[in-house]
């Protein structure tokens, strides 16, 4: 099991403009692995990423010649593990069918045959704009600060098509692609590296429950649920599936949001995006997992999470203190006759 076993291999991201997602885009391109990053925007430290590895624009064609296409060109089927690797951007709202589609045709146009690894790492924390305790804009509810239809038909759920839809959609397109592409066979085995792997970004919040935050526990619980369920791929067809499932990480989830205030204040022991990252290289090649894998990552270590019986996330302390505030405030809220819809 080592990083080389992605050398000369493709990555779709999802959310890799940041974060987590950002610091697997990072180690899979040191590692020779090109990827092509969906998300609405790349921060400062994406975009010199993407910079970094975009290769340089072909000379001038001579005169008598046609002029080259500015498309990226695709890879083959003989490409060479000794090829640079590249990063590639295209924006992209996961909650739009049409986009991802559209993100995941320039993926497959450009890697046809070396896209092996697909994430679905694009979230959101529940935000007040996607929050179950800030229903959808309404007559009888007219500041909310929510940016849900109340009159949607159907209804939906931005937090739950962030969330758990996106991921969904995303590994349908995978196995569309890696169909057609002839890297699905019966009895395909589960060894790592060259096996198609789709990798989630989830949460302990999968494992764990709180009326804090409802969709954001309810989608992880549901991620997981989905990663399980699709386990059996691996020895199947020789597809992998896991998540990870990582502790509190110091993202724009929690700067970008001063609502998540109370809950990075006090002793929280932050894991590095990078130990996150490292962990999603081992649902990739490590032939031991990708049967539905839930990693669990924390400042401690890592374990795999059992279906049954699992004990609970140590971190999970660190975080209660704040969680009983916030159940407290929510209490007094329903109490005073504050919620509307």
């Amino acid at each position: 099991m080592s990083a080389n076993d992605v050398r000369g291999k493709a990555a779709l991201i999802t959310g890799g403009g940041s974060g987590i997602n950002l610091a697997f885009a990072q180690l899979l391109l040191e590692s020779g692995c090109s990827v092509i990053i969906g998300d609405l925007a790349l921060q400062p430290e994406a975009q010199a990423l993407v910079d970094k590895y975009t290769p340089p624009p072909p000379p001038p064609a001579p005169p008598s010649s046609s002029s080259p296409s500015s498309a990226p060109s695709p890879d083959s089927a003989s490409s060479s593990s000794s090829s640079p690797p590249r990063a590639l951007f295209h924006r992209t709202d996961v909650t739009s069918f049409p986009q991802l589609s559209s993100l995941f045709a320039l993926a497959a146009t450009t890697f046809p045959h070396t896209l092996t690894i697909v994430v679905a790492g694009a979230g959101v924390f529940e935000p007040p704009w996607a929050s179950f305790w800030h229903p959808p804009r309404s007559a009888t509810n007219p500041a909310s600060p929510s940016r849900d239809d109340a009159d949607a038909e159907p209804g939906a759920f931005a937090a739950l098509g962030v969330n758990l839809v996106a991921p969904m959609r995303l590994a349908q397109l995978a196995l569309a692609h890696w169909t057609r592409s002839g890297m699905i066979t019966a009895g395909g085995g589960g060894a790592g590296g060259g096996n198609p792997s789709f990798i989630a970004v989830s949460s302990i919040a999968g494992h764990t429950a709180s009326p804090t935050y409802p969709f954001y526990f309810a989608s992880k619980h549901g991620l997981h649920g989905f990663i399980r369920s699709m386990g059996m791929l691996r020895d199947a067809v020789g597809v992998r599936f896991g998540a990870v499932a990582p502790g509190a990480v110091k993202t724009r989830i929690f700067d970008a949001d001063p609502s998540k205030a109370a809950l990075s204040a006090g002793t929280v022991s932050w894991i590095p995006a990078a130990d996150v990252a490292a962990a999603m290289l081992r649902l990739v090649v490590d032939p031991a997992l990708g049967d539905g894998t839930i990693l669990e990552v924390l400042h401690s270590g890592s374990r795999v999470v059992p279906l049954f019986n699992a004990d609970p996330p140590e971190a999970l302390d660190q975080m209660l203190p704040a969680l009983r505030g916030e159940v407290r405030l929510l209490a007094e809220r329903l109490a005073s006759g504050e919620f509307a819809v």
